[in-house]
């Protein structure tokens, strides 16, 4: 590990650095490496233990034996623009994300490469908000529903999961939002920036001996850095939990989302952004390629501890309507129709001194119905239809899990999960013939976990896998008829990961190393008959090595850091497409190192100042690995201040993104047709705003 932090030194000295930061952080990287940093002496209070969710079963961060972070509300609501969560996860280990300034593609995901491959909207991650899943059962995700104003906690458990959640879950995100406080408040908050940045919301919260609620409504509007980047939402939030007994928890959540304009800007060439980087792609504006969306979504939870456990049923309904443009003529204008609806339940036994033995066991049953029309897209506007077709998706599992404390010291964990996901279309555009079809998969998803605990802190060592079938978007036919691609396969993965855990102190530490081997890997490609739009192709085999740390240190009690680094090789080991072997070839979309490091400095309970940079290296932007894309790094400030008195609270906030210009590209489109690979990211910008809280 010494000669891998020796071997990084040219790059943490480089001159896209500050030459102090540069050997800050590179000092932490190698108290990380060595173990020095868990050596220092225990000066301050012990930092509070976190309970973790996203394992089924309730663990301690410390103690959980996977890779798991944790953002807490501070880090996603105070000082922030919440246009993405890419503001609040930027400093999680092994999760690198893009298209964060393209609310029409919407923010790419990936955690460990799993969701690297999505052209828009999140793939292979699973993603939660209050235990109900915002992902749909083909495995497609969506964050534009989320209202970040109202999350009081986000963890992300990095690796394969689908021993816990079936299909997609390549990592998974957990949301937790807020409930009524111990005082009713009301609080509202209105912040404006460039580009015509404007945020306006409204909070209410009351916490009763029996009901508790918070109602949330927001509208976020944007012009965009970039032409026809133009962006308007409107969303409304309310939860309420109701406990008519002690051991009786009822809660109802409602959240609904207005989105009339999305526009796409698109990918441009080298010599397009050279000449002019705030412009779109022509056939954007030509073809008023944008996205509309409306959203709601109703969810009902229960939960009890009447039978020597907790027993938890939930059960949620969400209908969405979309709208997209595409920069083509032929099927270029999207209509469709999206109902999905599910039912789930399990069963946690509790642990206690009769039994060392603790498990969950459950299912997860899930709806989709989608009615798909595409039609002609004539300059923007839309002419005759062309495709038709309704494609449903069932999604049904099982599982059980199991852990045993063997000793004081060691515990051993597994787990196993059946799935059965069966797609069906139905082609109603018979005009070309009848594509109409199904095709179901069956997976067995075992895992495998052990934990060791000293005075240093926790070792452990985790064996999962996972599976992903491609998504009824991603089974489109390259040929252009309808139906589904039935030379599409799930991709599967198996993964080994061995890592580390300490805390001392005023200090968190945590390490990982991983492999993953996947077969049948969904790698995206564009046809010069339809640029703008992603097909997709099964890779024969690849192969994904990685390390993680990421290090927290209160430092005094006014200052604090944190830092993350990744290295990563993804690798395509058998991979032939169109005649072309890309086997040895690095996975595109990927850098190969990204990092964060963040310095949090409050002189006053009432004033903050953080400071944060982002660094990712190099990557390529097409199979042949032959466009290698330059690395960067991007600084944002953020200065915080609040006055309180009584139940009053009023904080003014500022932030300047981008703070030293940096010229980078916030997406690369993976093996763009002609060339347009690169989204533009904005130079530096500033926001500001101011909230007020009344309690009575």
């Amino acid at each position: 590990m010494d000669e891998w932090i020796r071997g990084k030194s040219k790059v943490m000295n480089s001159s896209w650095m500050p030459r102090s930061t540069a050997a800050l952080v590179y000092s932490c990287l190698g108290a990380i490496a060595t173990g020095t940093s868990v050596a220092a002496t225990d000066a301050a209070e012990p930092i509070d233990e976190i309970v973790v969710t996203s394992l089924r079963m309730n663990s301690s961060l410390q103690d959980a034996a996977r890779s798991i972070s944790v953002v807490e509300k501070s880090q996603i609501q105070d000082g922030r623009q919440m246009l993405s969560v890419d503001e609040s996860l930027a400093g999680v280990a092994g999760l690198y994300m893009q298209s964060a300034q393209n609310f029409s593609q919407d923010l790419r995901i990936s955690i460990r490469g799993f969701g690297a491959r999505s052209s828009f909207g999140v793939r292979g991650i699973r993603i939660f908000v209050d235990g109900i899943p915002e992902s749909l059962p083909d495995g497609q995700s969506q964050v534009d529903g989320i209202d970040l104003g109202t999350a009081q906690q986000i963890e992300v458990l990095r690796g394969p999961s689908s021993t816990l959640y079936g299909n997609a879950a390549g990592g998974v995100i957990a949301i937790t939002s807020e409930l009524g406080s111990s005082e009713p408040y009301m609080e509202g908050s209105v912040a404006a920036g460039s580009y015509d940045f404007q945020r306006y919301q409204v909070k209410a919260a009351k916490a009763g001996e029996s009901i508790d609620y918070l109602i949330s409504a927001s509208q976020t509007m944007l012009d965009g850095y970039r032409d026809h980047s133009k962006f308007e939402s409107t969303s409304l939030t309310a939860r309420m939990a109701y406990r008519p007994t002690q051991q009786d928890e009822f809660l109802f959540s409602l959240s609904a989302i207005d989105q009339p304009i999305a526009q796409d800007a698109g990918g441009i060439s080298e010599e397009q952004v050279t000449i002019d980087r705030r412009s779109a792609r022509a056939a954007n504006e030509l073809f008023d390629a944008d996205e509309i969306l409306d959203q709601q979504r109703l969810a009902a939870m229960y939960k009890t501890d009447r039978l020597g456990g907790e027993l938890t049923v939930r059960n949620y309904y969400a209908n969405r309507d979309f709208k997209n443009t595409l920069p083509f003529t032929s099927g270029g204008a999207v209509n469709l129709q999206r109902f999905y609806y599910g039912l789930g339940a399990q069963y946690a036994s509790v642990q206690s001194s009769l039994s060392r033995i603790q498990f969950v066991s459950g299912f997860d049953l899930d709806r989709q119905d989608d009615d798909r029309r595409r039609f002609d897209n004539n300059d923007g506007e839309v002419g005759a239809l062309v495709f038709d077709q309704n494609e449903k998706v069932e999604s049904n599992g099982v599982f059980l899990q199991a852990s045993l404390e063997v000793s004081e010291s060691w515990n051993l964990s597994a787990g196993l999960r059946f799935d059965d996901v069966d797609f069906d279309v139905s082609d109603q555009f018979v005009a070309d013939g009848d594509d109409s079809g199904d095709i179901s998969f069956q997976e067995w998803s075992p895992s495998l976990s052990a934990s060791y605990t000293n005075d240093v802190g926790v070792w452990f060592a985790a064996f999962g896998t996972s599976f992903e079938t491609p998504t009824t978007t991603e089974f489109a036919n390259p040929d252009g008829t309808g139906g589904f691609n039935q030379s599409l396969r799930p991709q599967t993965s198996e993964s080994l990961e061995i890592g580390f855990k300490s805390t001392i102190g005023q200090m968190v530490l945590a390490m990982t190393a991983f492999h993953i081997d996947l077969e049948d890997e969904l790698v995206p490609f564009e046809l010069a008959t339809s640029p703008g739009r992603t097909f997709y192709a099964n890779a024969g085999a690849s192969t994904r090595n990685g390390l993680e740390a990421e290090f927290s240190w209160n430092i005094s009690e006014n200052l604090s850091a944190d830092l993350s680094w990744t290295w990563s090789d993804f690798t395509f080991d058998r991979f032939e497409l169109d005649g072309e072997d890309f086997a040895g070839n690095r996975q595109p979309g990927l850098p190969e190192h990204f990092g964060f490091f963040a310095l949090r400095y409050a002189p006053r309970e009432s004033t903050t100042l953080e400071f944060e940079l982002r660094y990712a290296g190099e990557l390529f932007a097409t199979n042949d690995n032959q466009v290698l894309i330059d690395s960067y790094a991007v600084s944002n400030l953020r200065l915080s201040q609040k006055w309180q008195k009584g139940q009053r609270t009023i904080q003014a906030f500022v932030g300047i993104n981008n703070l030293f210009d940096e010229r980078y590209n916030s997406n690369i489109r993976i093996n763009a047709f002609g060339g347009r690979y690169f989204e533009p990211a904005a130079e530096r910008n500033w926001y500001a705003g101011v909230s007020a809280r009344f309690g009575r």
